[in-house]
């Protein structure tokens, strides 16, 4: 069903109020980052100066460093550090599930993984790379932050339910893709992603967030499960009786995301809304400069 104008325009007003704060937490968040740490530099052919590393077969003799291998009894190379731009791609999953919170002490799912994703985008900026929402175009500079921002917070569309699966479709050769979602759904659209990912030669990270509610299931007796969506329930009474199986799912489904991550040359990591958010930008830029 379509939105009337009067709809819209209360959508964009929301959206637009959240704007400052969400820009805001991601920069304080993205600033906490060690200089440089961020960089995913590698070699190349520009003017700035990187390492030098021992020659090797191949090699062109006029990109031999003479005065350093000078010093020791072995020839090496004077790397300089690319100066192409690099282009990353973000997704952050915006299925209802994600708006779970296990309290009012903590962010919703979806909060913590749109904070990441900008803060993760404003350090990639600041590094010179070039960075979009999956599917989009590339940008570099501080207004692109800005749209990034603006695109995260519009209201998720009526027909995403529980969960959204990553866009396979929207893999582009040449970019590094983060995938941020809680991962609870059907798994096998993100193994799909993943295979078609490993076929372009495409690497990224996944990156799980959950509720510490959702890692533990501290429930006990009667309980009413329902999803965010409606569209599926559990009543027990006795759900702490519940509570090993649970867990061994999970456990299974961690292992199962990380085999495939693994198998694809990609990386997944688990985060918790309890945490800090800068262990999991630390690990998301660490990953990404390989």
């Amino acid at each position: 069903m379509s939105r009337s104008a009067d709809q819209l325009r209360a959508d964009a007003e929301v959206a637009a109020g959240g704007l400052p704060a969400l820009l805001l937490a991601a920069e304080r968040l993205s600033a906490a980052l060690v200089s440089g740490s961020h960089g995913m530099r590698r070699a190349g052919i520009g003017e700035e100066f990187w390492q030098y590393r021992p020659a090797m077969a191949g090699d062109d003799a006029r990109s031999i460093d003479w005065r350093r291998s000078a010093r020791s009894d072995g020839q090496f190379i004077r790397d300089r550090e690319a100066q192409i731009a690099q282009s990353a791609a973000l997704w952050v999953a915006r299925g209802q599930g994600m708006d779970f919170t296990g309290g009012p002490d903590r962010p919703t799912k979806r909060h913590r993984a749109e904070i990441l994703a900008l803060a993760l985008t404003m350090a990639l900026l600041r590094g010179g790379e070039r960075v979009a929402l999956l599917g989009e175009v590339p940008r570099p500079g501080r207004l692109q932050a800005e749209r990034i921002a603006q695109s995260l917070l519009e209201p998720t569309p009526a027909a995403i339910g529980d969960d959204e699966d990553p866009p396979a479709a929207l893999i582009r050769p040449g970019q590094q893709i983060v995938l941020i979602s809680d991962f609870l759904g059907d798994p096998e659209p993100v193994i799909g992603f993943l295979t078609r990912a490993a076929a372009m030669g495409v690497k990224g990270a996944l990156l799980q967030v959950l509720d510490p509610d959702e890692e533990s299931f501290p429930f006990e007796g009667a309980v009413l499960f329902r999803s965010a969506a409606g569209g599926a329930s559990h009543d027990t009474r006795d759900a702490k009786g519940l509570r090993a199986a649970y867990l061994d799912r999970l456990a299974e489904r961690k292992s199962l995301l990380t085999r495939a991550a693994t198998e694809a040359g990609w990386h997944f990591s688990s985060h918790d809304t309890l945490s800090p958010p800068s262990a999991a930008l630390l690990w998301l830029s660490a990953v990404l400069e390989g």
